[in-house]
């Protein structure tokens, strides 16, 4: 792994640094472990954060179940600071504290703090970069540091922390060539963010063994669902009830509601669950980017990061009650090679009605036409192309008011969906 370089004395904006870092370690090598983070953390302390930390580990949902949890302290007056990863548009975006992305300078003087700290000891683009991100949250000193675990958990660099409470959104297969090729062992890489006594909230709905054995190993204070909490969807509501308290008629969230639910179960153990005037007033506004956003309404376009079997889930039920509104409804998708592509598309199949595949580039990358191979038989006449914006700018100048088009499949996919509409405006 490359050390430090004379090449970061020159470093003097936030695109240098992250031109230095990913030339010493670009972004999609992964090496999972904490011995080379918790070494250069230990110098400096960075590993202690301010106030109330939670750590949030999962499958999916983690932005959506930070975002709810988020918007509600911030209503509350707390200050709360979120780490995230990856980002759609900016780098900043992966730090934000009181809802504002933090600026580059914050970025630049972080940076070359845990440069100067690592000395020799190399680091991984994303050791790198939390660290850094720690770093500003010792200076900016909110209330609560909502953390988001990378990947899977136990040997993920945001593990250093010692939180105040861990929570486990959901379990599904991905990330198979780091975490394993089944659920147990997923859930017992997700479950490595527990800690001896401490509270666990477990929003999966059908979680592992492995998962429950952990919680129960260290003596976990657990609240999981449909045990300590339960929620359920209603016509145009849902409702949330807890063995001390029970909300009902709340709006429905632009999220999946169980990521909602899951959020609502850690303000319960903070002592911090809303009036129920309050929490309607926040679910009825809350939004992520990436995640079922509407780009435009008429023609209609959707933009959601859904990237595995799971997530593909959620974005076929969202559809399916969009259907009967709209004539016709094309997918435009790019993927990473390394994700369950054939179980990520095969069930969205029966609700599109024209596929557009594109190629995603780099080492990881999909092309368009191992999408279109995962997909035969299911499907004629797809259109394949070999970039995002070429593609989204062809579908786009022929869709009709009656349409809809639905963007999906990556991270990378919609950032570039994103970067092309913001600039078409």
């Amino acid at each position: 792994m490359s050390v430090a370089t004379p090449a970061s004395q020159s470093c003097q904006t936030l695109d240098d640094w992250l031109c230095y870092i990913e030339q010493s370690h670009p972004v999609h090598q992964i090496e999972l472990g904490l011995e080379r983070v918790q070494s250069v953390a230990s110098r400096a302390g960075l590993q202690s954060l301010p106030g109330k930390s939670i750590l949030i580990g999962g499958t999916n949902g983690k932005g959506t179940t930070a975002r709810a949890l988020e918007q509600l302290l911030l209503a509350q007056g707390y200050t709360v600071g979120v780490y995230s990863s990856p980002h759609l548009l900016h780098f900043n975006e992966r730090l934000r504290v009181d809802n504002t992305d933090l600026s580059d300078a914050d970025w630049v003087d972080a940076f070359a703090f845990v440069e100067q700290l690592r000395g020799d000891i190399g680091l991984t683009y994303f050791e790198f970069t939390t660290l850094v991100a720690f770093r500003i949250l010792q200076l900016k000193q909110p209330d609560f540091c909502l953390i988001e675990v990378g990947l899977g958990g136990r040997l993920d660099a945001t593990n250093i922390i010692s939180p105040d409470i861990s929570v486990i959104t959901t379990v599904d297969l991905d990330h198979q060539d780091w975490l394993g090729n089944d659920r147990e062992s997923i859930g017992f890489e997700k479950a490595g963010i527990f800690r001896q006594g401490q509270p666990i909230v477990i929003g999966e709905l059908n979680p592992p063994a492995s998962v429950l054995k952990q919680a129960d190993r260290l003596n976990c204070n657990v609240k999981q669902v449909t045990k300590h909490y339960r929620y359920g969807e209603e016509a145009n509501s849902w409702y949330w009830h807890s063995d001390i308290v029970s909300y009902s008629q709340l709006p429905l969230p632009a999220m999946p509601v169980q990521n909602a639910a899951c959020a609502l179960a850690v303000l319960e153990i903070l002592n911090l669950l809303p009036q129920p005037s309050d929490l309607s007033a926040v679910l009825a506004g809350v939004t992520l980017p990436g995640r079922m956003q509407w780009l435009q309404q008429q023609p209609a376009i959707i933009a959601d990061v859904a990237h595995n079997p799971q997530s593909a889930g959620y974005l076929a039920e969202q559809l399916r009650k969009l259907k009967p509104q709209y004539r016709q409804i094309y997918a435009l998708c790019g993927m990473l090679k390394d994700k369950d592509i054939q179980q990520t598309l095969l069930p969205l199949t029966p609700l599109f009605n024209q596929w557009h595949l594109v190629s995603l580039s780099g080492a990881r990358g999909a092309s368009a036409q191992q999408l279109a191979d995962a997909l035969a038989g299911a499907l004629t006449g797809a259109q394949l192309y070999n970039d995002v914006q070429q593609a989204y700018r062809a579908i786009r100048a022929n869709l009709q008011p009656d349409e809809l088009l639905v963007v999906f499949g990556s991270f990378f996919t919609v950032s570039a969906v994103l970067a092309d509409h913001l600039e078409a405006k």
